[in-house]
Order: structure tokens, then sequence, then C-alpha cells
């Protein structure tokens, strides 16, 4: 991919720069040097962003701290770290997350071609999120806390590490297909009919055909994640009835952290759970609705208050 991909006229730009507006903080992309992308990243406060280096996708990943309080997160150990350090990604094996304790920026650099690349896809991406919060505002912020929620229960299991990127975009966009579902029955206030929860239940066939048909190639690959978070560990969910391991670990991570949100969330139908009625729900279901261990090692990202 060429430099002229910056004066695509579907970007958003601030100044002479594109720019990348995420509910953790906006990414500016400042340009080349020495081959290298250079972006800074200004995250909010409880922002979170995560790195997992890979020599088939850019041979150099730097991340340096330019302002604020950030601490990092690798092989389950926690420590700040100082303005003006820079982690070089490449040293690490496993997957590093960032935490913003304050607001803060973060100078990013990586190889041009592939950054600038993965920089527009995920414009792309954000702008038909921003499309679901136009139809339903309620499925755009569940959407952002679901991929919270599954990125931090997926580093509880030992999964391999290229596999997170699926799983933080099925999680992202596992409703995606309630763009088909008619408002009167995403929004309405009372219980559905059965004819109105037979067109609700295809929202994860239609998300996966969404996916499926994207001009985003590899999102293909993540459509089995929309297909399967509905499905329930005893074979009785939907839409293809699988049961146990026949479901994917990542649709069944979706599963868990999904049901918990809707549980500790207000809507116009229903009063909102308690964090400590929800986890009971969750309990409850284990081995049942939930795979024991997505269960389990939610309940223990919130005990170590991973989301605070």
């Amino acid at each position: 991919m060429g430099p002229t991909i910056l004066h695509n006229t579907s970007t958003i730009i601030e100044g002479n720069h594109p720019i990348l507006q995420l509910t953790s903080g906006t990414i500016t992309l400042l340009g080349r040097k020495g081959g290298l992308a250079e972006a800074h990243f200004n995250l909010n406060k409880e922002g979170s962003f995560c790195a997992q280096y890979n020599i088939s996708h850019s041979k150099s990943e730097l991340y340096t701290i330019l302002d604020g309080k950030v601490e990092i997160e690798y092989d389950n150990q926690r420590w700040a770290l100082k303005v003006g350090e820079t982690i070089d990604a490449s040293i690490y094996n496993k997957l590093i997350t960032f935490y913003a304790i304050t607001d803060a920026k973060v100078l990013l650099n990586m190889d041009a071609c592939f950054y600038e690349r993965n920089f527009f896809e995920m414009q792309s991406l954000q702008e038909e999120m921003e499309a679901v919060a136009r139809v339903d505002g309620y499925t755009y912020h569940h959407c952002d806390r679901i991929r919270k929620y599954a990125i931090e229960v997926w580093k509880k299991f030992n999964q391999p590490s290229e596999n997170l990127k699926l799983l933080r975009w099925g999680a992202y966009l596992h409703d995606i297909g309630k763009l088909a579902i008619p408002l009167e029955i995403l929004n309405k206030p009372g219980k559905l009919t059965p004819e109105e929860w037979t067109i609700m239940k295809t929202h994860s066939i239609k998300g996966a055909d969404i996916l499926r048909a994207h001009k985003i190639e590899w999102l293909e690959d993540v459509a089995f994640i929309i297909e399967q978070h509905h499905e329930r560990y005893d074979g009785k969910g939907y839409p293809f009835g699988l049961k146990g391991d026949e479901i994917s670990i990542e649709a069944a991570i979706v599963s868990v952290v999904d049901a918990y949100d809707a549980m500790t969330t207000e809507r116009v139908y229903k009063e909102a759970m308690s964090p400590e009625e929800a986890i009971y729900e969750l309990k409850k279901g284990k081995g049942t609705q939930f795979h024991p261990a997505a269960v389990d090692n939610f309940i223990k990202c919130l005990q170590e208050n991973k989301f605070d």
C-alpha cells in the first residue's frame, strides 16, 4: 500500500492527519519516518489496548510514553511505565496490555505498510459500528464493553496469541446482525411475541453473513464467533444447537460476558441486576447455558478488578 492512501476521501481528517476515534482514545496517524509509521495514541483515562508482536506483520513495533500515567501488564505481572520509556514489543513473546491510569499519550512506531493498512481497516470497521450506534445506541456501547471483558477473559486461557485478533473483533461485532432486525422489534419495551423472537434470533446468522461478505477479507475468519455466540453448553442454544466443545472457546467467552453485561445494564423493559446477582446467575448457568471455564475465568477477572 502506498502513501496515497492517506488522501482517501473516506478518511476522517484532523488538520493534515487521519484520525481513528475509539472509545479508549484517539489515534492520529502522523506519517512515515524511515519506513516506519508514526502515530499518537491519546488514551482516555481507564482506556487500554493490547499489543502482540508478529514478525510477519512488522519487524519493528515500539511504544513510547509521551505523557500521563500508564501501566503495562505482561505474563500476569503489572508495573508502571515512566514518561519517555519505550516498550519494544519484539522482545516480548506474549500479549502486552497497556492501561491508562490517567489521560495519556503514547507514540506508536511500526512498519508503515502494515500499520497503515491496519489503521484504515479499523477506521472502516469503526464507521460501521457508528452505524449501529445510530440504529441502537445501547448495542454500540454494549459491544464495546463486551470487547473489553472478552479480551481480559481470553488472557486467562492458554490460547494461541494470533487468535486474539479474531476474539477482539468477534466480541466487538457480535451484534452487528442487529442492523438487519426491525427497530420495532429491537427496541420493543415489552416481551417479544414468538414470531418477533424468531426474527430476533436471526441476528447471529445475519451478522455472520455480513462478515463473510465483507470487503475486509480477513473478517470471514471472525464470522464463526458471531454465528455461535448464542449457542449453549448443553446444546439448547441457537442457531445450530451446538454443545460442549463443539462451541469455540471464543464464542463461549462472548456468550458469558454478553449475558453478564445484559443482566447488569438497565433497559426500558427491565431493571439492572447488581454484579452479585449477575454472578449468581452465571454460576447457576455454568455447565448448562455457559462454558464452565469461561464462567470461572470471567469471575476471576471481576474479583481482580480488571474492569475498574
